[in-house]
């Protein structure tokens, strides 16, 4: 929710006028207002925070539906799980058990 200078709610084309705006101002491609809502998603799981913090902050009903829909980062994040496991099993990264 956004409002004016008076305090009234913004009409979302207004908003979505201002944005582009700034997408423009800052020499930054086009994308909808709501892909700052999944990129925040992506970068707060790729950061390590818990799906359930990430599924509360979204408002999505399950966590099932937030790793559904941030998937892709889901790799990045098996990987790095695997990094840690192979330090807390004492060998260093990349060995060969």
């Amino acid at each position: 929710m956004f409002s004016t200078t008076l305090g009234t709610p913004m009409v979302a084309g207004d908003v979505t006028a201002r944005f582009q705006r700034l997408l423009r101002a800052a020499d930054l491609p086009r994308m909808r207002f709501h892909d700052l809502r999944h990129g925040a998603a992506s970068l707060l799981l790729s950061q390590g925070v818990h799906p359930r913090v990430v599924m509360q902050m979204l408002g999505h009903s399950t966590i099932a539906l937030t790793m559904n829909t941030y998937s892709h980062v889901i790799p990045q994040l098996e990987r790095e799980a695997a990094d840690l496991m192979e330090v807390a099993l004492g060998r260093p990264l990349g060995s060969v058990a």
